[in-house]
């Protein structure tokens, strides 16, 4: 039977969403030498793949938390997606800047809520978590109960891990690295000598390629 996390894997790999090139490693905003590379914004591009995600957290929602009233996109890459899936399950959707506006009403949440409301986060891409996690922050100073975060894709990092259970935030995702790296191989995206550079990179992403 195939998988959510494969059937997500395989649209991401499909429109480049998600590109892996061992022998030619992209460099993050953070630095980072890496051998693959995350736009999940492409998806959007894609009416078939967009529904199937959107479908596919509003399935998970429903499933982990039913009593969620409000569902929160993380601003930029999951404001659309986070709308998606507000539409399929007929509820209110809010966004949280990375920071609070410099001018008008110097919100850093957009959109109704009220204290107290049940909410769901919703972002594109887990790394690190930090700047997720500072979303989850802001939504609770602002008196919101976050039940937790959903994200279409991690790279499942320890750190990230870590991260989010040191901010009591349950993270589940559509896909993730290891069903990404199992797919690619089966389906013949990368070969068994690119893999093994992927693997220590998913070990040390710090000091791989330096």
């Amino acid at each position: 039977m195939i998988t959510t996390e494969q059937i997500i894997a395989e649209h991401l790999l499909q429109i480049n969403a998600i590109k892996l090139q061992p022998a030619n490693p992209f460099t993050w905003a953070s630095g980072w030498k890496s051998p693959i590379y995350c736009d999940n914004r492409k998806t959007l591009s894609y009416p078939a793949i967009r529904k199937v995600i959107a479908q596919s957290f509003a399935h998970q929602i429903k499933q982990l938390y039913p009593q969620a009233q409000v569902i929160a996109g993380v601003a930029t890459g999951a404001i659309a997606v986070g709308v998606l899936a507000a539409e399929e399950l007929n509820l209110p959707f809010i966004y949280v800047r990375s920071s609070s506006k410099a001018h008008g009403l110097t919100n850093m949440i957009e959109g109704y809520y009220e204290q107290g409301q049940q909410v769901v986060v919703i972002e594109d891409l887990i790394s690190t978590g930090g700047s997720s996690l500072k979303a989850v922050e802001a939504l609770r100073e602002a008196g919101c109960n976050v039940l937790g975060m959903l994200a279409i894709f991690t790279y499942g990092f320890d750190t990230a891990m870590q991260n989010f259970v040191q901010a009591q935030c349950p993270l589940h995702t559509l896909s993730n690295y290891n069903a990404l790296i199992s797919l690619a191989i089966e389906k013949k995206y990368i070969t068994q000598e690119h893999l093994a550079s992927l693997q220590e990179w998913r070990k040390n992403p710090e000091i791989w390629g330096k």
